[in-house]
């Protein structure tokens, strides 16, 4: 499998070099906002790929994954939250449909999205979603506008509402929430509380939902990358999990 790159942060330096240890995927290119090192700034000057991984957060996947797509391209993307914007989720499926291609979504810091894929199909009647952090993994969002983070002494949210203002107020703070909203109920009908807590031993999601199918509560504790307190370690991992998946010729439905 021959593979691209969008990006250069802290979740593509992981994703780098878990390939670099598998047999059977190569790096074949790689997209930044600069030529350098041999890479391209424009999906046209990209080789022939298999996959590209997007790993450059909603800007990258709005200024490349469409172009990627039309061109026959697969794309595999952790920015989830970036479909809440309606005229980009517009424009991505076009672009598959054009080039017969699929854009593929890492599950990433979560778990528990199968379960809520499986009770959409038979009803699903509520889904919350609360994400709480550290405060140093809330620096650098709107958080920063309603606290101040580096005097916290308890637990304190900084937003209440919608998965999809979530998403598009937090573009890299609320991926997770959008996996939860594209799995269940829906960017609208999906509630989220984002809170910024001194005590948290990790970034902790929480998912409860209810539905013809029952009750469900899932909780998972994750670590940072050592490179970014704001990236996932597990989010990271599940790019890797993805590709070994599509590479995979018995895999999970």
């Amino acid at each position: 499998m021959r593979v691209g790159i969008i990006g250069k942060g802290a979740i593509a330096g992981y994703v780098t070099a878990q390939i670099a240890a598998m047999a059977d995927v190569s790096i074949a290119a790689r997209v930044l906002r600069q030529p350098v090192d041999g890479a391209v700034t424009d999906v046209a000057d990209l080789p022939a790929l298999d996959l590209l991984i997007d790993c450059a957060g909603h800007a990258g996947l709005s200024a490349h994954g469409p172009q990627a797509l039309a061109r026959e391209i697969d794309v595999l993307t952790l920015s989830l939250g970036a479909l809440a914007d309606a005229a980009l989720s517009q424009r991505l499926a076009e672009a598959a449909t054009q080039g017969a291609a699929r854009l593929h979504l890492a599950s990433g810091a979560i778990g528990a999205l199968d379960a809520l894929r499986a009770a959409k199909a038979g009803g699903l009647t509520r889904v919350t979603y609360t994400g709480r952090k550290p405060p140093a993994g809330w620096r650098g969002s709107p958080a920063e506008d309603v606290l101040d983070l580096s005097s916290l002494t308890e637990a304190t949210p900084h937003f209440e509402g919608s998965a999809r203002n979530a998403a598009l107020r937090y573009p890299k703070n609320a991926n997770v929430a959008a996996a939860v909203a594209l799995a269940g109920l829906g960017f609208d009908d999906t509630q989220v509380a984002l809170i910024a807590d001194p005590n948290a031993a990790g970034n902790i999601h929480e998912i409860t939902a209810e539905g013809t199918f029952g009750q469900l509560a899932f909780t998972i504790t994750g670590n940072s990358l050592p490179d970014n307190p704001r990236s996932s370690a597990l989010a990271a991992m599940s790019a890797i999990a993805a590709i070994r998946q599509l590479h995979d010729p018995i895999r999970f439905a």
